[in-house]
């Protein structure tokens, strides 16, 4: 088992890469949750720019600020032209998705020439809400500061008039900004959105529109008034204070304000309203590069085509087993009599067959799905004839099938993918995913020994679950402090020294130190038929 990792872009690593030379794609790109910068102007406009002075750097900055959240790889047909070109026909894809954006991700794949084959919904229950809460930020305005921002953008839109300037003529000037950015700076009193310049830009646009110096220390103020809430909040009498530290990313506009304050009527009316939902689940597209011939043949062939059913049961111990009668025609068994057949013959502990939902074993989670007793009598011509013949007549006696005799939550039904504290291992990377799930997402398209790619490694996940399942992995990853994580991981796992780990695993694991048994402990660990692991 080999793990490579390149540091890179994957649109330039991808073209090093030799044709069909892999056996499956398992990927979490970026979901692009904020693109600001794909919002204004027509192709080839410059992109609003998201400097941390900038307008709309909060805004732009994508997911928890991170600025490779965006789609300009993701939702692009080409870059996936790219990842069909290296998969061998019939190879698998499995790529995430953020329900807000998951169609731009499926039409690109779909787009580029894959077959989209199914969508799988990964559910969990650690996820937050990251809201805005509408009363408090009616509350925290700094309504007292909208008429001087006004003054300044009068007076740069006075100043920009005199010279006949546009705002299309200014972004030379401030790094080829979008020319939007500036309309907000030179706002009309029409325009619903003034914005003031940071200081630097201010002296900017001082010096290009010879702007005189009598608003000097009213940008100044203002611009100290940033990132603080307004006077109907801090006038506002204290009724509480917050305990301890809010979880996720709730109340971290204004850090170290942790006071309850008493709402203003206009406030009050919006108690309870915020702007997003609790995320609970992340759809997953599964698409698959067109076959050569028919799925035999491909099989036969380059050893894709297909999933690993078998390998990714879902547990169930003593489940009823049956056995086909009868003749089989045409992929059909009918019994010589006419009807279908199949008889009991006793218990199996073969998995449940793999479904296209699956979850992290959370309470919550669980107690989302209904309880769902299996059957519970026995059914057959011995137990009594039908109460009920449907429309299209009597088929014939009902077959015997003996009680199942279990209990439970639908959950069961479903194979769990659990988090646990070794999955993170120290990775600065915000969406670590579960190993677990990783490991049976790659085991359901990778045929055995094959080569897993992920051309969006973010902490290297994929990778870990490889060296699991007795995969080669190829990863891809841009950014420098990510490509650091995803080594020490591979190599912590893998128990080697090196910082890169890229051979043969040996079949007794090294010693574990103090607090790297966690994860050392997932080598040689394999997940068998039902998710069991061995």
């Amino acid at each position: 088992m080999t793990v490579t990792v390149h540091h890179g872009d994957s649109r330039d690593v991808l073209k090093s890469l030799a044709d069909a030379s892999i056996d499956s794609v398992v990927t979490d790109p970026p979901y692009a949750l904020v693109s600001i910068g794909k919002r204004f102007g027509a192709d080839g406009a410059a992109p609003a720019k998201h400097g941390k002075d900038g307008a709309y750097a909060r805004a732009s900055a994508g997911f928890m600020g991170q600025k490779w959240d965006n789609g300009e790889t993701a939702f692009d047909p080409a870059f996936w032209s790219q990842v069909l070109r290296v998969l061998k026909p019939g190879g698998h894809l499995i790529a995430f998705g953020g329900t807000r954006t998951y169609h731009r991700l499926a039409v690109a794949i779909e787009d580029a020439g894959f077959e989209i084959r199914d969508q799988i919904g990964w559910l969990y229950g650690s996820g937050f809400p990251k809201s805005h809460d509408v009363s408090k930020g009616i509350m925290k305005r700094r309504t007292e500061d909208i008429e001087p921002i006004r003054v300044v953008c009068r007076a740069l839109r006075s100043a920009m008039d005199a010279k006949g300037v546009k705002s299309r003529h200014l972004v030379e000037h401030f790094d080829g900004c979008h020319p939007r950015l500036i309309d907000h700076w030179a706002a009309r009193d029409t325009d619903s959105q003034p914005g003031l310049p940071t200081w630097e830009q201010w002296l900017r646009l001082k010096e290009v529109l010879a702007i005189r110096d009598e608003l000097d220390s009213e940008v100044w103020r203002l611009n100290g008034r940033k990132g603080t809430p307004g006077a109907a909040w801090s006038e506002a009498d204290i009724i509480g204070q917050i305990e301890g530290v809010a979880p996720g990313l709730v109340g971290m506009r204004f850090s170290g304000d942790g006071t309850i304050r008493l709402a203003s009527d206009d406030a009050k009316a919006w108690e309870g309203w915020g702007t997003a939902l609790k995320p609970a689940w992340e759809p997953i597209a599964l698409a698959r590069k067109p076959l050569i011939g028919t799925v035999a043949e491909n099989v036969l062939t380059h050893g894709t085509g297909a999933i690993n059913v078998d390998g990714c049961r879902v547990e169930a111990l003593q489940r009823p087993a049956r056995e086909v009668t009868g003749e089989i025609s045409g992929g059909y068994t009918f019994r010589k009599d006419g009807g279908g057949g199949s008889r009991a013959v006793g218990a199996t502990d073969l998995g449940r067959w793999p479904a296209n939902i699956i979850h992290d074993g959370s309470d919550e989670v669980i107690a989302a799905f209904p309880d769902a007793p299996g059957q519970q009598r026995s059914v057959g011509p011995e137990h009594g004839a039908k109460t009920s013949v449907n429309t299209f007549g009597d088929y014939g006696p009902r077959e015997t099938f003996p009680p199942r005799g279990d209990s439970g939550g639908a959950a069961r039904f479903f194979y769990s993918a659990k988090a646990d504290k070794g999955d993170r291992l120290g990775s600065k990377h915000p969406t670590v995913k579960p190993v677990d799930l990783m490991a049976y997402l790659c085991r359901l398209i990778t045929p055995p020994g094959g080569t897993v790619l992920d051309p969006f490694a973010g902490s290297g996940s994929t990778g870990m679950a490889c060296l699991r399942e007795g995969f080669d992995a190829v990863l891809i990853e841009r950014e420098a402090q990510f490509v650091a994580d995803i080594k020490r991981r591979i190599a912590h796992v893998s128990g080697e020294d090196a910082p890169l780990f890229a051979g043969t695993l040996s079949d007794t694991p090294p010693p574990a130190t103090a607090g790297q048994a966690d994860l050392r402990s997932l080598r040689g660990r394999k997940i068998g038929p039902m998710g069991l692991r061995k």
